[in-house]
């Protein structure tokens, strides 16, 4: 199957290479070519006149499911949001509650254009089947909260996902895995998980420093910020590890985590409608230290797009900082293509427009008067897009949305699937 897409502006996050106009042919799940002008047959010619050719976005931090809960529990405290809403209602979820959560997830994802993410969450089969059917790029994570002992059964379910996911759907799926937080993983379990991922060489995902109420928690119990308690436990002496959210991180904190393999997602969106914090992640990248952005899930964050997250972050730091010159436009894009890529561990596949990478990329509809005139363009993708100029978002060279339309998901069905069991998880809650 060989796709040729013509005449667009083609932004490819490679470095400092400026945008210009030219064509991309796609052979099979593979980019063939990038020139300025392509002949060749093709199955398919697209016309991108108009429109940018760029990676797609990576959402780096999400539990996809959560998309059933959207809107029900909005302007709480974070302890109340939690434990009054959002467990009660996940507590009644079941396998079919996932499936269906985790395809609106996708559905929306895919049309604000995210081709790969990174997921915790329970009932993990059910979503890899998703992921499977629907077709997008995604690193799959059981959640593992050692608080209760439930007799291992968790961690059982997780090394299962591992051997059973990671690689199918054509190398779409991988896995890590995802010892919940520093405050429901104590040394010892966690220490087994640390152990487990050495051995077979299995990347983790773990919230980190969320909130200032798990700083109190971690401190009380270790005398350590949440940072040093998984140094101290060996976390990033072999592995590569995905942090997510890093808000309360001090400078030794960061000191820590200089040359770490992997590195931090920031999650700005949630973490400010939350009332968590900013995350000093310019601090973080002046260290050297990879930083890629997600939306947590849609049950905080409400919303799964991207750009919402991309000019968000780049408007925190430069406030944060009183410096507009803290972060640039093209910083903000690279964080959620290739510093996602980085932290899920695919870079060598996906996160630039690169011959040989995977067919990974998103056309967006320039054509439009709030990303018009085109004085730079980095800029406006950055600060003016939203997902719905999203018009083609293609994952590993398969079409999965054509001139805004979903070609793998029936949109009426998911609606009313979403529907029908939102209603019955948060009914009295």
């Amino acid at each position: 199957m060989k796709i040729l897409i013509k005449n667009g502006s083609i932004v490819s996050m490679t470095g400092d290479e400026d945008p210009f106009i030219g064509d991309l042919l796609i052979e099979n799940d593979r980019i063939a070519s990038i020139q300025p002008d392509i002949t060749a047959d093709a199955d398919e010619i697209i016309s991108a006149k108009g429109m940018v050719v760029m990676p797609g976005l990576i959402n780096a931090h999400n539990h996809t499911p959560m998309s059933l809960l959207r809107g029900f529990s909005d302007d709480l405290k974070l302890m109340d949001w939690l434990e009054k809403k959002m467990l009660p209602a996940e507590e009644r979820m079941n396998e079919e509650d996932i499936y269906w959560g985790a395809k609106l997830a996708m559905a929306e994802m895919i049309r604000s254009g995210t081709t790969s993410f990174a997921d915790m969450y329970i009932h993990m089969n059910q979503i890899a089947e998703a992921v499977k059917e629907v077709g997008m790029r995604a690193s799959l994570t059981r959640g593992l909260v050692f608080n209760h002992n439930d007799g291992g059964k968790r961690l059982t379910e997780a090394i299962d996902l591992i051997k059973r996911w990671s690689g199918q759907a054509d190398g779409k799926i991988t896995t890590m895995f995802g010892p919940h937080a520093p405050y429901t993983c104590p040394p010892e379990p966690l220490k087994e998980v640390i152990h487990l991922a050495v051995e077979i060489n299995i990347p983790i995902h773990i919230h980190l420093a969320e909130t200032v109420e798990e700083l109190t928690i971690i401190r009380n119990r270790y005398h350590q910020t949440p940072a040093e308690y998984l140094a101290h436990l060996g976390m990033f002496e072999k592995l590569h590890v995905l942090l997510a959210h890093g808000v309360h991180l001090n400078d030794k904190d960061i000191r820590l985590l200089q040359g770490m393999r992997g590195g931090v997602v920031h999650n700005p969106v949630s973490n400010l409608k939350l009332g968590c914090g900013i995350a000093p992640i310019s601090s973080m990248m002046k260290q050297g230290i990879t930083v890629g952005l997600g939306t947590d899930g849609a049950g905080s964050a409400t919303t799964l797009d991207m750009f919402e997250e991309i000019k968000t972050a780049a408007w925190l730091q430069k406030l944060n900082a009183a410096d507009p010159t803290v972060m640039s436009a093209k910083e903000a894009l690279r964080m959620a293509t290739i510093g996602g890529a980085k932290l899920l561990h695919i870079d060598h596949e996906t996160g630039t427009l690169e011959v040989g990478k995977k067919a990974d990329m998103i056309l967006i509809d320039m054509n439009k008067p709030h990303l018009q005139p085109i004085h730079q363009v980095e800029s406006l993708l950055a600060y003016s897009a939203t997902g719905s100029d999203v018009h083609t978002t293609i994952v590993n060279g398969t079409i999965l949305m054509r001139n805004r339309e979903l070609l793998t998901i029936d949109e009426d069905e998911l609606i009313q699937q979403a529907s029908y069991r939102a209603k019955r998880l948060v009914q009295g809650l």
